[in-house]
């Protein structure tokens, strides 16, 4: 995992990206979340999403 982490940073400061940042801090804060939440609370969200 870290090898695509500093592959992705370097992306991102040889392509001047730095804009994307936050949202991949969010993604990952959002999918940890979902992760390692109970899954009771959030069936009516992923329900309706299908």
């Amino acid at each position: 995992m870290w090898p695509i982490f500093k592959e992705f940073l370097l992306f991102l400061r040889q392509e001047k990206k730095w804009w994307l940042v936050p949202f991949v801090v969010i993604l990952m804060l959002l999918g940890l979340f979902l992760a390692f939440a109970p899954t009771s609370p959030l069936a009516p969200f992923i329900y309706s999403l299908f």
